[in-house]
């Protein structure tokens, strides 16, 4: 049997993609340009951007393509060389630089990227915030966190029918699993069935909205109560300032002492005209002995070197960095903020998220040229430059007062130092950690309790093997050892869904429904159960991956909304 999707690049990511979709039962093989430890089955060796490695994968008779390698460039080079080897492969790209990947979106026909930042950061961001989110789910042009309910003895839904918990706008009933049957989620709400202790559902939330941001009063009332920063910050330019003042009141009182008919005007004139360079009243001094002629030029070369260094320091302070870090600490919110630290691509898009919220943010980063730095501060979020490890720093970020702090640096060493260290300076933050190992990231947080311990790839593996099955993937998540995902699939004359009830459709297909997008209204709840599908509607639902394949028997792919 030819396979139906092939993974290119089998590091930790890719691994995790090519055994979730054959954990699913999809045909899928690997491509790999070292041995895999063990006897792993359909996996290929030798070079990813080679003609005859492609081939031998089955790349002509393919539908998809997934590139997984960390390296922009490489992936570039294998989308290539597959595109000339069969144009209409559908390839999932995953990529660092979001831009980019794009341009190539809008650029070429079934080219869909991702990147493992963007895919992750919505989890962090909503474990910072208390959400204990499994995944993330694009509805409303929102994203939902996704998370899931145990239902026990106490639950406050305990004995509840999943009737009552059905018509909610403001959630989303996504997976049901019984403890004692297989019932699928549409006939248990259909038949009102109490939820049991052991049963698990998959809830989606819609995000709520922090009111708007402080007013430009506040911020101003802000900066003066950040006096003591700015006395640090400009202490040296002070210091000069003052010292060239005291240089231009001596010759000033000298020249007035020496000719009593001198006015001060006339003295102060010549004396900033002597010093800045800029002349005038010479014959203050051409009227006066030799003596103030040689304390003349004295103050000349004096004045010379103090308003040069004068110059150079109110250039620093101005143009330089000084200016920009005594703004960006005089915005450090006081309490209810978010300390973001590592500004990478994680950091990056976390701040993304939590700044579309309305939430106060901190950024401490250690690298002063980073290359976000502007981006950030155009959002008009502070940064701390320094040590996010060291107790001065994360003081400096007001940490005893934060929401939470996001350790989300590329060193999971690093991340580790600094959660603990803002734990011993804050006993009760919340605290989340980025770890690259979901395995040690379990152990992490059993032994030192933090509120999240995340791996992106842990985070992002699920999406990718969802994309790669086909279509929009809205969202997606696991439940047991189940991928389920979310879609959005319009509906045609040849759809097979056209002309049928939702709710008799997701019974014979074992889909949820979210909701209808029709040409006028937006259908959701009881109404959305009872509604006849047309052609022209949008139908946005939640299955099980491997029921995927079903469905794309009789639809094409080209119907999936993209």
């Amino acid at each position: 049997m030819k396979p139906r999707i092939i993974i290119c690049g089998l590091g930790r990511t890719g691994y995790k993609i090519f055994r979730l979709l054959k954990q699913q039962g999809v045909a899928v093989v690997g491509i790999s340009n070292r041995v895999m430890p063990g006897d792993e089955n359909n996996i290929i060796i030798g070079d990813l951007r080679a003609v005859s490695t492609l081939l031998a994968a089955g790349l002509e008779h393919s539908q998809t393509l997934v590139l997984a390698c960390n390296d922009d460039a490489l992936n570039l080079a294998i989308l290539t060389q597959a595109r000339v080897i069969n144009p209409r492969i559908r390839i999932v790209n995953r990529l660092f630089n979001s831009s980019l990947g794009t341009r190539l979106d809008q650029t070429l026909p079934d080219h869909v990227s991702m990147s493992v930042s963007s895919l992750a950061a919505p989890v962090f961001a909503f474990a910072a915030m208390g959400n204990q989110a499994i995944g993330q789910l694009k509805l409303y042009n929102q994203t939902w966190p996704i998370h899931e309910e145990i239902i026990t003895e106490s639950h406050p839904w305990m004995g509840t029918q999943l009737s009552d918990l059905w018509d909610e706008r403001t959630r989303m009933l996504i997976y049901y699993l019984p403890m004692d049957s297989n019932l699928d989620l549409v006939s248990a709400v259909v038949q009102g069935k109490q939820l049991q202790p052991g049963d698990r559902l998959i809830i989606g939330t819609q995000p709520r909205f922090r009111p708007k941001r402080q007013s430009w009063l506040q911020k101003l009332l802000k900066v003066f109560t950040n006096f003591q920063q700015f006395q640090h910050h400009a202490q040296p330019m002070l210091v000069v300032t003052l010292f060239l003042l005291l240089i231009i009141f001596t010759a000033t009182l000298t020249y007035v002492c020496v000719n009593l008919e001198t006015s001060i005007v006339d003295a102060l004139y010549f004396s900033v005209g002597m010093i800045t360079g800029a002349g005038g009243q010479e014959e203050v001094a051409e009227k006066s002995p030799d003596s103030i002629k040689v304390f003349t030029a004295v103050m000349m070369l004096v004045g010379a070197g103090v308003i040069g260094i004068c110059y150079a320091l109110l250039n620093d302070f101005v143009l330089g960095t000084r200016l920009k870090q005594f703004w960006d600490a005089a915005r450090v919110p006081y309490k209810n903020h978010y300390v973001v630290c590592g500004l990478g691509n994680v950091g990056l898009q976390i701040l993304y998220q939590l700044h579309a919220q309305g939430h106060e943010l901190v950024v401490i980063e250690s690298n002063p040229n980073n290359r976000f730095l502007n981006i950030v501060r155009s959002l008009g979020i502070a940064v701390i430059h320094g040590d996010a490890s060291l107790p001065a720093t994360l003081t400096a970020a007001h940490i005893q007062r934060a929401e939470a702090l996001l350790a989300v640096t590329s060193d999971d060493t690093a991340n580790l130092e600094i959660a603990l260290s803002a734990k011993s300076l804050a006993s009760k933050l919340s605290v989340v950690v980025r770890n690259q190992d979901p395995h040690f990231s379990h152990m992490v947080q059993q032994v030192f309790e933090f509120e999240a311990v995340l791996s992106p790839i842990e985070l992002a593996t699920p999406s990718f093997a969802a994309a790669a099955l086909g279509g929009q993937v809205l969202g997606n998540g696991m439940i047991g050892d189940t991928l389920w995902v979310a879609l959005a699939t319009k509906i045609t004359t040849e759809h097979p869904f056209c002309g049928r009830r939702v709710k008799d459709a997701a019974r014979s297909a074992d889909f949820v429904p979210l909701y209808v997008e029709t040409k006028y209204q937006t259908i959701h709840g009881w109404d959305l159960l009872e509604l006849n599908l047309a052609a022209g509607d949008l139908l946005y639902l939640t299955m099980p991956a491997v029921g995927l394949e079903q469905l794309w028997r009789t639809t094409p792919p080209q119907m999936m909304v993209r």
